[in-house]
């Protein structure tokens, strides 16, 4: 099955992203993997420190998933997938498109900010020609309803 990638993340786009991504799956009949991403940095420590810190911060992802899969099963009916990795988000993210033969698509949301579209896009962008897919970049500040008019 073509399953859209998309990355759940603490960014206020990161929901764009993933309700494109559910709502395209649900019109072509692929489905969505989510990725999330730990720092490195979040879990440098000490080894019994850093195990707690890992434990918490795979808890705190879990939480954050379940509130967009239950909308992405209710709502446009589609049973998304949870990976987990850790490291440099950017990095993370082209060694799962990497890993998966089965991502057909990877779905980004750029940021609003003047400052840019953000690091994973940016990143993104300077691999675009060697990708085994094509990259979706959805607007940071689209509104639900042209989302919905879009897919």
């Amino acid at each position: 099955m073509r399953k859209s990638l998309v990355v759940l993340d603490d960014t206020r786009e990161c929901l764009n992203a993933i309700r494109f991504a559910a709502m395209r799956a649900a019109k072509t009949g692929g489905g969505v993997q989510v990725l999330a991403v730990i720092p490195a940095s979040e879990i440098q420590h000490g080894m019994g420190v850093a195990e707690v810190m890992r434990a918490e911060a795979y808890e705190r992802i879990q939480a954050h998933f379940e509130v967009f899969a239950k909308w992405m099963r209710d709502r446009p009916g589609v049973e998304p997938e949870l990976v987990i990795r850790e490291g440099e988000p950017a990095t993370e993210l082209l060694a799962q498109i990497g890993d998966d033969p089965e991502i057909g698509i990877v779905v980004l949301a750029a940021s609003a900010d003047s400052s840019g579209p953000g690091p994973l896009v940016t990143r993104l962008m300077r691999e675009v020609a060697t990708l085994p897919c094509p990259i979706t970049i959805v607007p940071g500040d689209i509104s639900r309803e042209r989302l919905e008019k879009i897919t």
